[in-house]
């Protein structure tokens, strides 16, 4: 009967939660980076040099850092469901006010204020996937979220572009027709995460009584061991080795995700195609980073294991990435970057479960924040190293090259920092399902 009533827990959960967390996150991540769209035809519009526009891409980072750990401790205390839609709307009105900008000096200011606005979203769902799915479902969870980036980036390429040829139409450029477009909906979605997110699963309806109890017995048997465990205060996670080498971590992973991310077009349009040619062909490394999330996320939770699956990933970042650079010029570059995004949104499904092995309640929230927090200074530096070295060597070679040796260094930091205290803490299985 405990085995038939997880799964209905777990399947309804699932199925109620993920759909609008899924949408909202393809949301965030085309507000993220459509700028590297816009800029197709923005940065001649305003005379923004590669360097400013790898600074105003990056500076979004910036006031996410600043305001992220206040924004998941708020959270926790506040409730979910309305911190995350206030979140989402607060974004994307600035997201839309994109369309205004007038020059280098507000295309910065605007992309700090986006950042300050979206702080919290990411690390907030994390922690939020913690209140309804117990350890073992946690990186297949956490990979149906994240699948969301490499759609968000396939779709957002043909979808960008297509909206740049509406230059023209009432008198407003693409690129701002690029920002309002696709800004508006995620204030759609903020109001509807207000009307049908539930907090905890004692606030599901339409979960069975059962259900409930099964559920959030788990998850505080759960709470409970790793506190038990380890116990961390808020204070201590701030300062906890593993925590601050998991921000590492994670910053190596950002900084060649979203280094690539924002110049991949770019790059592609300097091979001399069109800006239609370019949307699509940048789509083509993200469908097989959406691979690359599936099938590590599987694994990862198939085999409960966390360490080896996410060493794996970020060689396969770094082996890509290196030879993407020894590439640069061809068309050829893009199947090593394919490769190269497998290993980067494979990275997040094992390492996203590890905080929560050694942090629960305002430990994991602040812990969680932090590790995001610092790794997301990632979309500062790839962005902005990249921008610089195009600009001094005229090539994206030493660029991709330096994102190839941050992933390297994080491959062999993961199994030092991953070692058997993470596991130190068994996951309580009374009335559990082994996933």
């Amino acid at each position: 009967m405990s085995d038939a009533v997880a799964d209905r827990a777990i399947r309804k959960a699932f199925v109620r939660l993920m759909p609008v967390l899924f949408v909202s996150y393809i949301l965030a991540y085309i507000d993220r980076v459509n700028v590297g769209f816009a800029a197709l035809t923005m940065n001649a519009d305003l005379g923004i040099s590669p360097y400013i526009f790898g600074l105003g891409a990056g500076v979004f980072f910036l006031g996410y850092f600043v305001c992220e750990i206040p924004s998941n401790l708020v959270m926790a205390k506040v409730g979910a469901r309305r911190w995350i839609s206030r979140i989402m709307i607060s974004w994307g009105v600035i997201a839309v006010a994109m369309a205004l900008v007038q020059g280098p000096a507000s295309f910065i200011v605007i992309r700090f204020l986006l950042g300050a606005a979206e702080a919290g979203f990411f690390p907030g769902v994390i922690l939020y996937l913690t209140y309804w799915f117990p350890q073992q479902y946690r990186a297949r969870m956490i990979a149906a979220f994240i699948v969301a980036v490499p759609v968000s980036l396939a779709l957002g390429g043909p979808v960008s572009t297509a909206i740049l040829q509406m230059d023209g139409v009432a008198g407003l450029k693409g690129w701002q027709w690029l920002f309002i477009l696709e800004g508006l909906p995620t204030i759609l979605v903020g109001l509807v995460f207000l009307k049908v997110m539930p907090d905890r699963p004692g606030e599901a309806k339409w979960l069975s009584s059962e259900e409930r109890g099964w559920l959030q017995n788990a998850l505080d048997s759960e709470a409970r061991a790793v506190a038990g465990a380890h116990g961390l205060s808020l204070l201590q996670s701030l300062a906890d080795v593993r925590v601050l080498a998991l921000a590492f971590i994670w910053f190596a992973n950002t900084t060649a995700n979203l280094g690539l991310a924002f110049f991949l077009p770019q790059i592609l349009k300097g091979l001399g195609l069109t800006d239609m040619q370019t949307g699509i062909t940048t789509s083509i490394p993200y469908i097989f980073g959406t691979l690359g999330i599936i099938a590590f996320g599987f694994i990862s939770d198939r085999y409960n294991e966390r360490r080896w699956t996410l060493c794996a990933s970020l060689v396969l970042t770094a082996l890509g990435l290196t030879a993407a650079g020894a590439m640069s010029g061809s068309l050829f570059a893009v199947a090593v970057m394919a490769v190269a995004a497998v290993g980067i949104y494979g990275a997040k499904p094992p390492f996203w479960p590890l905080p929560s092995t050694f942090l629960v309640g305002n430990a994991a929230a602040a812990g969680i924040a932090l590790i995001n927090a610092t790794g997301n200074l990632g979309g500062f530096v790839g962005p902005y190293a990249i921008g610089w070295i195009r600009d001094a060597t005229h090539s994206y070679q030493a660029g991709l090259y330096l994102l190839a040796a941050l992933s390297f260094v994080a491959a062999v930091l993961v199994p030092v920092v991953v070692n058997p205290r993470f596991l130190k803490v068994a996951t309580p299985t009374s009335g559990l399902k082994r996933a």
